[in-house]
């Protein structure tokens, strides 16, 4: 039975172990970096010793996801 991530480290390893292929499309991406926002966003309200390590992280995740979602739309619009 998997549980949730507890720690940074937990956390990092769920990542990293869902991560998409390099060649993977946009959209495999955006779901992948907005699942590691809420991941990282639940994970530091348990791991309070890497709390703000956490919101670090978060807050990449969110800047990716969001990059990804600009992309998605400005392809949508050209075609």
């Amino acid at each position: 039975m998997k549980t949730e991530p507890q720690t940074l480290r937990d956390a990092h390893t769920d990542a990293a172990a869902r991560r998409p292929r390099p060649e993977a499309d946009v959209s495999e991406w955006l779901t992948f970096h907005r699942a590691n926002a809420r991941m990282y966003r639940e994970v530091s309200e348990v791991d309070r010793w890497h709390h703000h390590e956490l919101k670090y992280w978060v807050g990449f995740e969110e800047r990716k996801a969001e990059e990804l979602a600009a992309r998605i739309a400005t392809a949508r619009t050209s075609s």
